[in-house]
């Protein structure tokens, strides 16, 4: 008699519930990177280069996310975008891409729509988690269900990792007249132009934009 194999170990995220109500329209508008948990080598050796990261969301077809993220390279302010299609439940997102980008599950885990928003991204069992907040600060209690949620999924303080902030205006260099450049939606480094291709391979080898899309170790 044949014995039934085992079940695949349940993945990281299939553990993780997204967020009950969730409410497209009223997650979008601009969200600024407050904190990331992740594994990924090069975010660990490069910690100290962190820069000031916000994207802005848009609801497309009252189902799929626009999401424009902008952070600064070498005092040009880029613009990356990306396409968040829906996945089988509310919450549950595949984020549509070619190369790195490709096949990166995201879970909306938990927000007020308001002040914070937990996002957890997966690619194989690779998983990172990201705190974005409606202004560069949270409060110290969306900071501790942060940390709490990064220990659920097997993450340790030792990889989060918090972002600098814009100041006590919260405004961000492209509102103040910085050079601005473009990424095309979902494309890896072989979109924009050849200073982009550049300096995104050698800022980070693992792959374009390393905050944006998560980090995965090599």
């Amino acid at each position: 008699r044949r014995r039934r194999r085992p079940p695949p170990p349940q993945s990281p995220l299939e553990k993780v519930a997204a967020q009950a109500e969730l409410s497209l329209p009223q997650l979008a508008g601009r969200w600024f990177l407050v904190g990331m948990a992740s594994r990924c080598g090069y975010l660990a050796e490069h910690s100290h280069r962190l820069e000031a990261t916000a994207m802005t969301v848009t609801v497309l077809d009252g189902q799929s996310l626009d999401i424009s993220t902008f952070r600064k390279l070498d005092g040009i302010c880029w613009e990356i975008r990306q396409r968040y299609l829906p996945a089988q439940a509310r919450g549950r997102f595949l984020l549509k891409g070619e190369g790195d980008w490709a096949g990166v599950d995201v879970v909306v885990g938990e927000t007020d729509h308001s002040s914070y928003a937990i996002l957890y991204y997966q690619k194989g069992r690779s998983i990172s988690v990201k705190l974005y907040g409606r202004t560069s600060r949270v409060s110290d209690a969306v900071a501790d269900k942060f940390e709490q949620r990064v220990r659920a999924v097997g993450l340790s303080e030792d990889v989060t990792y918090y972002f600098p902030t814009y100041g006590g205006w919260h405004t961000v260099p492209w509102e103040q007249g910085a050079p601005m450049a473009r990424a095309a939606p979902g494309k890896g480094p072989a979109a924009g132009t050849e200073a982009l291709q550049r300096g995104e391979r050698e800022a980070h080898p693992h792959g374009f934009e390393q905050f944006v899309a998560p980090c995965h170790p090599q």
